[in-house]
């Protein structure tokens, strides 16, 4: 299977999963087996959550570090509505560091094992590990997560250089966030 074809397979996923007869979401299980091995979760793990990240990525215009005279667009943190497949919102997913916090409180940051690429003018898909939850609650339990299905949030096609380091700029994005625990 082609990489386009697996992003293809996960879009119609997303799309079919918000759609039924009933308008209620469709209660298929999350396959994986499209994605690239690398942001796969590893054998032992269920879904326990998914989620459509939809909002904004802040990039800052630094030097590169050791490189004299050379600047670059550095992510500098996310801002996002996480919104369950029926469009409710059910959390928060912000930064720095990164963080997923539903709307019962509890919350959780994670360390990122992988990436993939995700066709040109999107973020990478992503496997994060996730740390120990802070609160009771959804992210009680969860052990990782996966960003796939990427839409946008690329760091800016404008300069950075010298004249304008420290400026910012933001870049809308949307991802879906999967949320796995142990089986």
């Amino acid at each position: 299977m082609t990489f386009k074809t697996a992003l293809a397979t996960t879009a119609a996923f997303a799309l079919t999963a918000c759609a039924s007869g009933t308008g209620a979401p469709a209660q298929q299980a999350f396959s994986q087996s499209a994605l690239p091995a690398p942001v796969q979760v590893p054998a032992g793990h269920r879904v326990a959550m998914e989620t459509v990240g939809v909002g904004q990525i802040t990039y800052e215009c630094r030097a590169k570090q050791d490189m004299a005279g050379q600047f670059e667009w550095v992510f500098a943190g996310p801002d996002a509505r996480l919104l369950d497949r029926g469009g409710r919102q059910v959390g928060r997913y912000y930064g720095p560091p990164a963080t997923w916090e539903s709307m019962d409180g509890s919350k959780l940051t994670a360390t990122q094992l992988a990436v993939a690429p995700a066709g040109s003018g999107n973020i990478p898909l992503q496997l994060v590990q996730a740390n120990p939850a802070m609160g009771m609650g959804a992210m009680q339990g969860v052990t990782y997560i996966q960003r796939v299905a990427t839409q946008g949030g690329v760091a800016p096609a404008t300069a950075c250089g010298a004249s304008n380091v420290g400026s910012r700029q933001i870049v809308n994005y949307q991802a879906d966030y999967i949320f796995w625990k142990a089986a």
